[in-house]
């Protein structure tokens, strides 16, 4: 499994953006997808996730109001929609992907099976 993220960039404090990652490498509508982020000097924390079919996802708490993650199963894609973006949200964001039928707040586990490169997102306040 490949897993290609991209969409990060320089983005006011206020602002919005969309990550979309790229699943490849065995059958998409299999794996529970996720969103991670490390911010520097900090651990990686869970952000969003979605089940396999996509009728269920968790938030973290501090992105709960602001992010929408979403997945098209035609186009092997996961997407995070963020808005009103702060400072604190500047971090590298890993997508990931996990064999596991997880649903609810096991979304957020951290031992996801597969890992992407990461896409830098800056928040200028």
């Amino acid at each position: 499994v490949q897993l290609q993220a991209s969409g990060g960039g320089l983005v006011q404090a206020g602002g919005s953006l969309r990550l979309s990652c790229a699943f490849s490498g065995d059958t998409f509508g299999r794996y529970a997808m996720g969103w991670f982020r490390q911010a520097p000097g900090k651990e990686r924390e869970f952000v969003a996730g979605v089940s396999w079919g996509g009728g269920n996802t968790y938030y973290a708490e501090s992105v709960k109001d602001r992010s929408t993650i979403s997945r098209d199963n035609s186009k092997n894609m996961v997407y995070l929609q963020m808005i009103s973006l702060k400072a604190e949200d500047t971090a590298v964001y890993y997508c990931a992907a996990d064999q596991s039928p997880l649903y609810g707040r096991g979304l957020s586990r951290p031992n996801y099976d597969y890992w992407g490169q990461g896409t830098l997102v800056t928040v200028s306040s």
